[in-house]
């Protein structure tokens, strides 16, 4: 991709973005008895204190973790929206490590994330077998799995670990057995160092390795890939595999950081479905994930505060997420101008190359 396709495309993201707020703010005018108030408090309610900053950071810590794994299936073409159950299991996984293992504080971190990653690619690998042994869609097969994850969720929450003095959560997490916070008086945890390091290191697996560069050949055209040597039995299964463990990382650090104190995940937290919101913003490329999850923490953590203080609901969100997904993924969106530039390069460049 050219550099002034590349600045296109971050120039219609951007554009997109504005039309989406400038929509939402629209709404607003039209719905609130104060609109200025609610679009102020709105923008500027994340900075009016530390512990609203803090929030937004913390928001955006599981967001990186599924935004990073979903980016990695997509590019391969493979639509698996099982991240959202790897996610919740890999929260599971990491609560019965901590309640029943008797780990040491340092050791029992370690293995409840690992062993949390391992159970969300288990996980996500089931549609990417169907696929490969039955040709049956990803897409159908991975959506269903999410609520099986959910009620296999809730069956060992209530038959093994259920606290039976509140009835709906588990025994208490041992503080000791939780990531530490990072910053005093905040939620800030040492899972977002680890959220930025699985971000590089998922930008360097697609980029700059052998196998990523194989899952973004088949992504874009897996014809072309097969007849170039390509194994894409390897491509669906090394994808998945990959995304489901990051997405069950992700829900192991979630259930170990200070925000919670025990696990009582009985309906699904829709990290999974935000996943797809990132990696469009992110346009598949996980170092841009911590970028478009910010986005979208900071977002959230202002309406949030809008509806707390003005009569605007949290629903004005989601009606900017669509609108920004809508834009950015309607290929004919700008696409005139896109076609020119194009053209404008090419004669340019022809007649650099006559001149020679």
């Amino acid at each position: 991709m050219s550099s002034s396709v590349k600045r296109f495309e971050l120039f219609r993201m951007l554009f997109a973005i504005a039309i989406a707020l400038l929509v939402s703010f629209g709404i607003i005018f039209l719905v609130s008895s104060q609109p200025l108030t609610a679009i102020y408090t709105l923008i500027t309610g994340p900075f009016k204190s530390r512990r609203n900053f803090a929030n937004v950071i913390e928001a955006m810590i599981p967001l990186i973790f599924t935004g990073t794994g979903v980016c990695i299936m997509f590019s391969a073409n493979q639509i698996n929206l099982a991240g959202e159950g790897a996610f919740h299991i890999g929260g599971l996984v990491s609560a019965v490590v901590a309640l029943e293992l008797g780990l040491s504080a340092g050791l029992s971190q370690a293995v409840a994330i690992l062993l949390s990653g391992l159970a969300g690619a288990v996980f996500t690998a089931v549609p990417a077998v169907l696929k490969i042994k039955t040709n049956s869609s990803v897409l159908v097969s991975s959506l269903m799995l999410n609520y099986l994850a959910q009620w296999f969720a809730t069956f060992i929450l209530m038959h093994f670990i259920c606290d039976p003095s509140i009835g709906s959560g588990s025994y208490l997490i041992p503080e000791e057995l939780k990531l530490p916070a990072m910053i005093e008086k905040t939620r800030i945890h040492a899972g977002l160092i680890i959220a930025l390091a699985v971000a590089v290191l998922g930008y360097f697996f697609l980029y700059r390795s052998r196998t990523g560069y194989e899952l973004r050949l088949t992504g874009q055209n897996e014809l072309f890939a097969r007849y170039s040597g390509v194994s894409i039995v390897k491509v669906v299964l090394v994808s998945q595999l990959l995304g489901g463990f990051i997405a069950g990382v992700g829900g192991g650090v979630e259930l170990l950081s200070p925000i919670y104190s025990r696990f009582s995940w009985t309906s699904l937290l829709g990290y999974g479905w935000d996943a797809i919101i990132i990696c469009t913003l992110a346009k598949n490329n996980p170092l841009y994930t911590p970028l478009a999850a910010l986005f979208l923490a900071y977002l959230r953590t202002g309406a949030s505060i809008m509806s707390r203080y003005t009569d605007v609901t949290l629903e004005i969100v989601q009606i900017t997420q669509g609108i920004i997904i809508l834009l950015v993924v309607a290929e004919q969106f700008l696409s005139g101008y896109r076609h020119r530039m194009i053209a404008k390069e090419a004669i340019a460049a022809l007649k650099e190359e006559e001149g020679k």
